[in-house]
């Protein structure tokens, strides 16, 4: 599976390797607690372990199910994590007597009228470091980052998606395909995996298509792409990098309602402002499809007989926030920090800085 990289820089050296003491990643909240309510709401940094590891700690120390404790996203095992967890109020004398795991600390203590949920946060601010930076490398990442953070990039699903072999997808598929009813939390993942593998690929091939167009004549892009030339001439007027097609879904940035472009200058406009951005189809049970030319686009990476899981839209293209960057010559270590809307991962940042895989 390879990803098309959006930017034309030369490769940029740097040794990443996401530990708990090179990655941090703090979860950012959609709401704040009220203080009050029968819910325990706890803000929670832990080292080395998974989002599902810590669940099941919590659920032995306060004797609840674990279907009873509410996260909002899941985070990475090899990293240092804040995230916040919901449970019962009336357990709470449990945790305090039964939670002892030194990888485990929680920072603050609120209380909410109701549960967190799947999904219920803005985005994620990361501050990763990076080793074995040489001064020049370093004016490059910076240069570079500046760049992504205020043209956007493509929001691919990370390596963390696809398993230890990146091949996870395959058994999704066959688990999709098969018809049958998904059993846990291992199978629906592994379909997500497949659901994420076509929506890289539809993204890549975008990628792609706008990269020929940015970087080439209008005849020698409509040869290249077997496009009429009347569509290239008014695809490369658009303004931003990722280009926009008849019928593509996009929602007002970060998050919104879908609506489809019935006019690609006017909502070029506003993507290239980043008050819009397109959105990649996530098959599956009631997916909005994308119409006109963008489902032609779309349709090779559509599974319609995937209905295991539900569909979805997910943003195409986003921008890095609160960019920082500091770099020490001495220990030729440079730590860089931004924010990512829910859902995106800080590694497809990195890979499009690097323009290579990082693992």
């Amino acid at each position: 599976m390879k990803n098309n990289y959006a930017y034309n820089h030369k490769p940029i050296n740097f040794n990443f390797e996401q530990t708990i003491d090179r990655f941090f990643v703090e979860e950012i909240p959609l709401y704040k607690p009220t203080n009050s309510g029968n819910f325990l709401i706890l803000k929670i940094k832990k080292q080395d372990m998974s989002s599902w590891k810590l669940v099941t700690v919590i659920a032995k120390a306060t004797g609840l199910k674990e279907r009873d404790i509410g996260y909002a996203g899941l985070k990475d095992k090899s990293a240092t994590t804040i995230q916040y967890i919901s449970i019962p109020k009336n357990v709470e004398k449990f945790l305090n007597k039964n939670l002892t795991t030194e990888k485990v600390e929680i920072l603050e203590r609120n209380y909410s009228k109701a549960p967190i949920k799947i999904g219920q946060l803005k985005g994620n601010k990361f501050v990763i470091k990076l080793h074995k930076v040489s001064p020049k490398d370093a004016i490059d990442i910076k240069n570079i980052a500046n760049k992504l953070s205020k043209n956007g990039i493509p929001n691919y699903f990370g390596y963390q998606r696809f398993g230890e072999d990146s091949l996870s997808y395959e058994q999704g598929k066959e688990i999709a395909q098969s018809g049958k009813r998904l059993k846990g939390a291992k199978e629906k993942l592994l379909v997500a995996s497949y659901q994420s593998y076509l929506f890289n690929n539809w993204l890549s091939q975008r990628v792609e298509i706008s990269s020929v167009i940015s970087n080439n004549s209008i005849d020698t892009a409509s040869q290249k792409l077997s496009y009429p030339k009347e569509l290239v001439k008014v695809l490369s007027k658009q303004p931003q990098f990722f280009k926009l097609f008849i019928g593509d879904t996009t929602i007002p940035y970060p998050y919104g309602r879908n609506s489809f472009v019935k006019d690609m200058s006017s909502s070029a406009k506003l993507f290239k402002e980043s008050q819009i951005s397109p959105t990649g189809l996530l098959c599956g049970d009631k997916a909005i499809r994308s119409l006109s030319d963008a489902y032609h686009l779309e349709e090779p990476f559509d599974d319609t007989e995937l209905y295991a899981l539900k569909g979805d839209r997910r943003l195409a293209w986003i921008w890095a926030e609160d960019l920082s960057m500091n770099y020490n010559e001495k220990s030729k270590e440079f730590t860089i920090g931004f924010y990512l809307p829910k859902g995106s991962y800080a590694t497809t940042f990195l890979e499009e800085i690097a323009k290579r895989k990082l693992v």
